[in-house]
């Protein structure tokens, strides 16, 4: 079954509506979709890695675009959209230590949620709820963003053939790993908050 996944999304990643797939889960990953947008940068890179600089790109843009849609959620729609969401990740209850945790950290834990597995639509809705500054959302989820995917893509540029090789012959660990990371930046949001 891993390699019929696997294979389904190498296929997708050298069709031409990689990139589209690709901004919708940027997009939609930075405001209230749970799957990062590494599980299609990843493969796309991997089977076409001369476009990783168009890939790391997009997937920033449409990442910071989604990112002012989950502070827009947060700012204007929280009791109707945003709070079933933080609920969803576990952040329901979280709202006053989340507001000393601003306090403190400010624009450094919207730069840290933005490179790591942290999921950070949790941060967009809970940056718009307390009306953090918009321009520093901004400009912090643009290097945030930016430096994880550039970070990914030009590893992946660098050195794919060797990674693609070792993720074919250990799927199985690499789908563990994947999983590791995505169950862990949830279990992040109840640790930190």
């Amino acid at each position: 079954m891993l390699r019929k996944l696997y294979d389904w999304t190498m296929s997708l990643a050298k069709s031409k509506q990689a990139p589209v797939a690709l901004g919708a889960v940027s997009f939609t990953e930075s405001s209230f979709f749970p799957i990062p947008p590494d599980i299609l940068l990843i493969p796309m890179v991997v089977a076409k890695p001369k476009n990783w600089f168009w890939y790391a790109g997009l997937c920033t843009i449409m990442s910071v675009l989604g990112a002012l849609v989950g502070y827009f959620i947060g700012y204007a729609l929280f009791q109707t959209i945003g709070q079933p969401i933080l609920d969803f990740y576990g952040a329901e209850h979280s709202f006053d230590r989340f507001v000393a945790w601003y306090d403190q950290w400010g624009g450094w834990g919207i730069f840290l949620g933005a490179v790591t597995p942290f999921p950070y639509k949790v941060l967009t809705i809970f940056s718009g709820t307390v009306g953090f500054d918009l321009i520093t959302f901004i400009i912090v989820s643009i290097i945030g963003r930016a430096f994880r995917f550039f970070l990914v893509a030009a590893l992946l540029y660098k050195f794919g053939e060797p990674i693609r090789i070792f993720i074919e012959k250990r799927l199985g660990l690499m789908f563990i790993l994947f999983c590791a990371l995505l169950i862990g930046g949830f279990v992040a949001v109840k640790f930190i908050f």
